[in-house]
């Protein structure tokens, strides 16, 4: 069914053309149609293509403008002077009538010694366009409820082939939606009795050329802390997370825009998700912390998880290793920005584990901030602080064991990612490894007793320390290793010694050995309830007294 022309009247023609002309350029252009109607200074309709303008003027004369039609022509060439000023790429006069020869030489005629394409675009060309775009001339042309009738008068058919006569009607059922409206369409689908309808616009700039809102009233008894502080997110900052609204905190839903879609609801569950794939996501990001005078003193290197705007400010979602981190940016420069910061070193090696803890500690000290998106700035401000001396001081307790464990890790050539938990005595036996492979001396919480087995008592040292009197004692071990992880670490060669070493119940083995015993086992012990030093013997001497290192931990009493 073609349009009729001469009867659709100025604003119903003007709808039409700015609709089509939408469809034909949308995907590759920014349309723009002036004031809505009636244009502004020579253009109706402005399609503007990288540094290319073309200007749509519209004049519904559908009988023409031959000569004879007093006012016709000088109004076209006054439109085409005016927008000759905004220096367009193309002109297209646009006329619901089949033009003569004389009427095509008189708008052709307007572009000499004017640096413009000029064409025009009459019936025969609209007919045609939107015979590519059916859609377009059923949304204006067609009895919309008599169709629907129609189509809903086979539903209660019965399916005789089956699988492919539901098919059928359901692809007739989808044409008759796309025929609603021109920017418009509705998707659908079936699960038992319920049936799901998807708003989809059938070009980029649907919701810009028809824009729909939804209006909701909430109720307060039904909103929690939590569900507030989602709405907040995503409707005043743009974050891209599902919203579900409970009928208990709904009171009334208002969709409006064209009518044949405006309706209000009641005792409804809305439900606000992403649309799809957030845009840019993956796209390499950057955080960067600034002084004040705007010098970068730090750098994160990470990926985009999505960028949103909303009511009251702006979103940032990056991705980093060890966390996801999300800016929320108030327009309000007054108040300052909003961090959320997900944190984890699971799976990291302690270098990256590292690198996360420091980027936590600079977000929670409260610094200047700048996020670069592929090169271009996302967003900037200035966090508060919110690091007590108690956070500041564990962040520096785990850094510490991770630095360890990655001294360690390169010491040994075993690389495994951080642990997700690790025993208290694991951690000391860390700190202990890292303080030797660092070339220091340490008193070994694990090495209070030597036990020896004595084949004689003729050495005078021995005898003296048998009878009670302390001795120096160093012995050489070829494998130190320490167990991390479930995992054993060999150090490489360790050397134990004490100067004060006593022998636990000397005298009764000194008087088996002087009795004639081939051997006897002793204990030995540091005195003064201490424990035996280590240092490892490959480590370059520093010529420092052989002094204890103290192992830093909190929590944990120093060994002596």
């Amino acid at each position: 069914m073609a349009v009729e022309w001469d009867r659709v009247g100025q604003p119903r023609f003007d709808r039409i053309v700015e609709a089509l002309v939408h469809r034909l350029y949308d995907d590759t252009a920014v349309v723009q149609a002036v004031n809505g109607r009636g244009g502004d200074r020579g253009i109706d309709i402005r399609v503007v293509s990288g540094n290319r303008l073309r200007i749509f003027q519209l004049k519904y004369y559908p009988d023409g403008f031959a000569t004879s039609m007093k006012g016709r022509r000088p109004s076209i060439k006054e439109s085409f002077q005016r927008a000759i000023e905004h220096d367009p790429y193309e002109w297209i006069l646009v006329v619901p009538c089949t033009v003569t020869d004389s009427e095509r030489a008189f708008v052709e005629g307007l572009s000499e010694e004017r640096n413009v394409k000029v064409r025009i675009m009459d019936r025969a060309e609209l007919d045609d366009r939107l015979a590519a775009h059916s859609d377009i001339e059923a949304s204006f042309t067609r009895d919309q409820l008599l169709e629907a009738a129609k189509v809903y008068g086979q539903e209660k058919a019965i399916l005789r082939r089956g699988p492919r006569d539901l098919a059928k009607r359901l692809k007739k059922l989808g044409r008759v939606a796309d025929e609603v409206d021109p920017h418009w369409t509705m998707d659908f689908a079936r699960e038992g009795d319920k049936v799901i309808q998807t708003l989809r616009g059938k070009h980029p700039r649907a919701h810009e050329v028809s824009p729909i809102s939804l209006t909701f009233a909430g109720r307060t008894q039904g909103l929690t802390p939590e569900l507030s502080s989602a709405m907040t997110r995503a409707f005043g900052y743009g974050v891209a997370e599902e919203v579900v609204l409970p009928p208990e905190a709904v009171k009334r839903l208002t969709i409006s825009g064209p009518d044949w879609l405006t309706k209000t609801f009641k005792n409804v569950e809305v439900a606000w998700r992403p649309a799809g794939p957030v845009p840019g996501a993956g796209t390499p990001a950057e955080l960067a912390f600034v002084d004040g005078q705007g010098r970068v003193t730090a750098s994160y290197a990470g990926l985009l998880n999505g960028l949103g705007s909303g009511t009251l400010g702006r979103s940032i979602d990056v991705a980093v290793p060890g966390g996801q981190i999300r800016i929320l940016n108030p327009f309000d420069d007054a108040i300052p920005p909003k961090l959320a910061y997900t944190f984890s070193l699971e799976g990291l090696a302690p270098h990256d584990a590292m690198k996360a803890l420091r980027l936590r500690r600079r977000l929670l000290e409260g610094r200047g901030f700048q996020v670069t998106v592929d090169g271009r700035t996302a967003g900037a401000g200035r966090l508060s602080r919110a690091a007590s001396d108690d956070v500041v001081r564990r962040l520096e307790q785990l850094h510490l064991f991770v630095e360890d464990l990655d001294v360690v890790q390169r010491h040994c050539e075993q690389y495994f990612p951080v642990p997700f938990e690790l025993p208290a005595v694991d951690r000391i036996a860390l700190r202990m490894a890292r303080l030797l492979v660092d070339g220091r001396c340490v008193a070994s919480p694990f090495s209070r007793t030597l036990t020896l087995t004595v084949t004689g008592a003729e050495d005078p040292a021995m005898r003296q320390l048998l009878r009670g009197s302390p001795q120096s004692v160093r012995l050489t071990t070829p494998d130190c290793a320490v167990q991390i992880a479930g995992r054993s670490l060999d150090l490489g060669t360790a050397c134990m010694f004490h100067t004060r070493v006593v022998a636990q119940d000397g005298l009764s083995a000194l008087a088996a050995l002087d009795a004639g015993a081939v051997e006897k086992e002793i204990i030995l012990r540091p005195a003064d309830d201490e424990q035996f030093r280590m240092f490892l013997a490959d480590t370059p001497d520093d010529g420092l007294p052989l002094t204890p290192a103290p192992f830093g931990l909190d929590g944990y009493a120093e060994p002596r």
